[in-house]
């Protein structure tokens, strides 16, 4: 029995050491295995950050040269040198893509374009592959990222308390609509460029703000009582200082400001749709107020909508060029129907009893825009609404986050840019990372 005890002992040693080397080499497998992997996660966020760099600079060439889509292509019989084709618009993003996803470690990165087949695309995805070795096997690592050029941000706060109630863009401290802070941008900038500062000293006031100033100094020609002061609108601005009066009565109407009182050089009102009226002018403009891009066949029907509804011509035909591109017969796969897309509920609300009727449908579409254009006081917004209904807009007070619609938005104003329209646009066009 002892030597079958002894024996038992030598056995349960060897089964020890065959543990302990069979531990020690799972911890060493475990170590490669973790340090692999590791390595793969590593060359993921890697991979990641070179197509989201990528991504990024694509779009940011492209909002560069975007501005050059809506010029025409020839002036006066010739070829006009500020003119960009589709093609080579999408070459530069596409370069400026590659280039930088490669020098991040994303050699050989695909460069696509989501909403290429539009007329002017805002959207660049890129995709950067890589292999890793993790335990014995190859695997693939894929990282994809997109950008996209659209509205910029421009609602900060909300007004309420006064004849607006609504998204409030800040300028300097104020707030004001977001289509006033776009339109103050444009002549702020003139006004710079003329060696001229200009100083936000006022905007929208709420009237229980008023009432405090007027029991300050209740002289309402100079200080309105409440409820009766233009700056509850938030289209108001008090400007300054002194010495830029003479600049702004000289230009100030070129960018939709007018000066609503002689005795006030300072105060100025923005116009909403200030340039609806039919008017001549460059730019390829028609005596009616209409851009040269419309057809002829369809530019009775536009003036005569935007005058019935005081709503931009322009922007009605950018709208036009981006829904159907005239087409009085389009369907979309969602089933929009007609020259304006209207959804079967949306064109029985407006009494629209046949969408494929142009003239019909274009009032219809003018008088969506109106009450649109009156609700969100912005036209980014009013147009996001009109590709995605108002019920998003009006919950985050932005154009909301949808390709689609974002898409929609910047090539309708980058359009209505192009034919010499100013648009309140809440803040132009911004470069974002959407993926």
């Amino acid at each position: 029995m002892s030597s079958v005890a002894g024996n038992g002992r030598r056995g349960e040693a060897g089964q020890v050491l065959i543990g302990l080397v069979g531990g020690l080499l799972a911890v060493v497998l475990g170590v490669f295995v973790l340090g692999a992997v590791a390595q793969g996660v590593g060359r993921q966020g890697a991979a990641q950050r070179a197509s989201d760099l990528g991504a990024l600079a694509g779009a940011r060439a492209m909002h560069e040269l975007y501005p050059r889509l809506f010029e025409p292509a020839v002036i006066e019989g010739r070829v006009n040198p500020a003119h960009l084709e589709k093609e080579a618009y999408l070459a530069a993003g596409r370069a400026a893509a590659e280039r930088v996803a490669a020098a991040n470690g994303g050699a050989g990165a695909r460069i696509a374009f989501p909403d290429g087949d539009t007329f002017a695309p805002v959207r660049v995805r890129v995709e950067v592959r890589d292999r890793v070795e993790v335990g014995g096997r190859g695997l693939t690592l894929r990282a994809v990222a997109e950008a996209e050029l659209g509205p910029g941000g421009g609602a900060t706060g909300f007004a309420r308390g006064g004849g607006y109630t609504g998204p409030l863009a800040m300028r300097q401290g104020k707030g004001m609509r977001p289509d006033v802070a776009q339109a103050f941008d444009r002549m702020n900038a003139a006004a710079r460029a003329a060696g001229v500062s200009l100083l936000v000293n006022s905007a929208f006031r709420s009237d229980a703000e008023q009432a405090i100033l007027f029991a300050r100094n209740p002289d309402p020609k100079w200080v309105a009582p409440p409820g009766q002061s233009l700056h509850r609108y938030a289209t108001e601005l008090d400007l300054g200082p002194a010495s830029a009066y003479g600049w702004l009565a000289a230009n100030a109407r070129r960018f939709g400001f007018v000066q609503r009182y002689s005795w006030e050089p300072w105060h100025y009102g923005y116009l909403l749709n200030a340039r609806s009226s039919p008017r001549s002018g460059p730019g390829g403009e028609r005596a009616s107020g209409v851009p040269g891009f419309v057809p002829e066949r369809f530019a009775p029907m536009l003036s005569r909508a935007a005058q019935r509804w005081n709503v931009s011509a322009t922007l009605l035909a950018a709208q036009l060029y981006a829904e159907s591109g005239f087409n009085p017969f389009a369907v979309s796969s969602a089933g929009a129907q007609g020259i304006a897309q209207f959804m079967p509920g949306t064109a029985r609300a407006y009494g629209l009893a046949d969408p494929f009727d142009a003239v019909e449908a274009i009032d219809a579409q003018a008088h969506l825009m109106r009450d649109l254009l009156r609700r969100f006081a912005d036209v980014s917004l009013a147009l996001a609404a009109y590709n995605a209904g108002p019920a998003p807009v009006a919950a985050c007070g932005c154009v909301p986050p949808y390709p689609e619609t974002r898409g929609y938005v910047a090539r309708i104003l980058g359009l209505m840019g192009g034919a010499g329209e100013l648009v309140g646009t809440g803040g132009g066009l911004a470069v974002r990372l959407v993926r």
